[in-house]
C-alpha cells in the first residue's frame, strides 16, 4: 500500500472505531432476565442520539435516594413510539419498567414508562431486539 493512502485509512479507522464504541449491544450491557420496575422523580431527559436517557432519582425503604438511569431508544424510535422532546421534564413522577444493567450499576434499559398516574408514556412498550 502506498504512503498516500496511510493517513485516509487511519482516520477512516479511528472514526469507525468510535462510532462503534458509541452504540452498544443490548446485551453487553443489560440483562434480559433481569426486569426491574421503578417509581422516581425525573432530574433530567435527553432526547439525543445514539441513544436518549431518562435519570431519575429513586427513594429506597431506608430513605436514601439513588440516582439512577434509564437508556432509550435513539430519538427516531421513540417519536415513533410517541415521544417527543418535552415527554418528560424535571419533577415528573414516573414509573420505569425496564433490564438492569449487568454491572449492578443504578441503570437500566427501558422498557416502558408510566406518569404519575399510571397512563403510559408514548404508545408502546420497547424489546431488546429494538434500537
Amino acid at each position: 500500500m502506498s504512503i498516500r493512502w496511510l493517513l485516509p485509512m487511519a482516520a477512516l479507522g479511528a472514526f469507525a472505531g468510535g462510532a462503534v464504541q458509541a452504540h452498544h449491544s443490548f446485551a453487553a450491557f443489560f440483562d434480559p432476565s433481569a426486569e426491574i420496575t421503578l417509581k422516581g422523580t425525573v432530574t433530567a431527559f435527553r432526547f439525543t442520539n445514539p441513544h436518549g436517557t431518562i435519570a431519575f432519582d429513586v427513594e429506597g425503604a431506608d430513605g436514601k435516594v439513588v440516582h439512577w438511569r434509564a437508556e432509550t431508544n435513539a430519538p427516531v424510535v421513540l417519536a415513533r413510539r410517541g415521544w417527543s422532546r418535552t415527554s418528560l421534564k424535571a419533577g415528573d413522577i414516573i414509573t420505569i419498567a425496564g433490564w438492569k444493567a449487568r454491572d449492578g450499576k443504578p441503570y437500566m434499559r427501558l422498557k416502558q414508562a408510566f406518569d404519575a398516574s399510571g397512563k403510559p408514556i408514548g404508545n408502546a412498550a420497547f424489546s431488546v431486539t429494538e434500537d
